[in-house]
């Protein structure tokens, strides 16, 4: 066996060093800041999965005629489904934020336009705001989501509350 394709010893390797991305403090982060998740397509799968876990059994969500009937152009898409496309887990951020963060705070949104199956959405996080308080900080996001048109299907604002300081990496 080649040398250096051997996997190294179990000893040396150490997985609280195992980061996908370098760790950043409060002190770090700044306003303007975005932080993007995948682009997604939602199937007629993705609302039925979800439906069956939220119970959500209004038939604006499944039923295609009721929809039409009520001024939809087809099933709308959870709102709370499209809203979790916002969380900051589908991100890079908590990834940067993991050893100092501390609690998700509070979060707000508008629903601006329907989602239907087969629309593809952009969500991202943008850092708008940074507010120390004492030991910890809160960090302020706009969370917004855009579909395939570039439209602005929903916005929103997240809020985060992390510990502050060189020392809450350990560093």
């Amino acid at each position: 066996m080649d040398p250096q394709h051997t996997a190294a010893p179990a000893a040396e390797f150490d997985p609280d060093a195992f980061l996908v991305v370098p760790p950043r403090t409060f002190e770090d982060l700044r306003v303007g800041e975005v932080f993007r998740a995948p682009s997604r397509t939602l199937t007629d799968a993705h609302a039925a999965a979800f439906q069956t876990v939220s119970a959500d059994n209004h038939p604006v969500h499944y039923d295609a005629e009721w929809a039409r009937r009520h001024g939809h152009s087809a099933p709308v898409v959870h709102g709370l489904q499209v809203l979790a496309f916002t969380a900051p887990g589908a991100t890079l951020f908590p990834h940067f934020i993991g050893e100092v963060f501390l609690s998700f705070l509070e979060l707000s949104c508008t629903f601006l336009a329907e989602v239907h199956s087969g629309d593809t959405l952009y969500p991202a996080l943008t850092v708008t705001g940074l507010e120390p308080r004492g030991e910890n900080g809160v960090v302020v996001t706009a969370a917004t989501i855009h579909n395939q048109r570039g439209e602005l299907v929903l916005s929103g604002q997240h809020k985060y509350l992390l510990r502050r300081g060189a020392g809450a990496t350990g560093g």
